[in-house]
């Protein structure tokens, strides 16, 4: 149980002269042990209807939970190769007791709805939310912040029991 990075953490620097940092907040990446973050995220549905708050809180508590994260929603890593690895496995992961694998980016909750009907991973039972003001994101850690106009997310993966890492 616990976190499993994905990829670097050392910084990324583009061909011109902006730089991201992994993390402007001054968090420490979450640690195997610590508390999930109280946060609310957003379930966008199905025909552009509203979409709905969830209390990340509530809906972990209780249960055992896989939660990972892409950069971006529809991006071709994160579509060829991140999430179709989470729709293979997730027998393996209910055998092991999850009950609940979530899907999370720092796109808005329409993106993130139309991702996960048509990749077919919502279909696979995958809950797809979006953290597009990058609460969690940023209190895990786990932002790369680029020129004040989008934040995204590492590439990571977590188990949550009752709401614990």
């Amino acid at each position: 149980y616990g976190f499993i990075p994905r990829g670097g953490g050392e910084g990324i620097s583009s061909k011109t002269t902006t730089t991201l940092k992994m993390s402007s907040s001054g968090t420490e990446e979450v640690k195997v042990g610590d508390k999930l973050p109280d946060v609310t995220l957003m379930e966008g549905q199905p025909d552009y209807e509203k979409p709905l708050s969830v209390k990340l809180l509530d809906l972990c508590k209780g249960k055992k939970v896989a939660i990972f994260a892409v950069p971006g929603a529809f991006t071709p890593g994160c579509s060829k190769s991140h999430l179709p690895s989470f729709m293979d496995a997730q027998d393996e992961l209910k055998a092991k007791g999850v009950e609940l694998t979530i899907c999370i980016a720092t796109n808005d909750a329409f993106v993130m709805e139309a991702w996960g009907r048509t990749s077919g991973g919502a279909d696979s039972g995958i809950m797809f939310l979006s953290d597009s003001e990058a609460k969690l994101t940023r209190s895990l850690g786990l932002a790369i912040e680029g020129n004040g106009i989008f934040v995204r997310s590492k590439r990571y993966s977590l188990i949550v029991e009752n709401n614990v890492i």
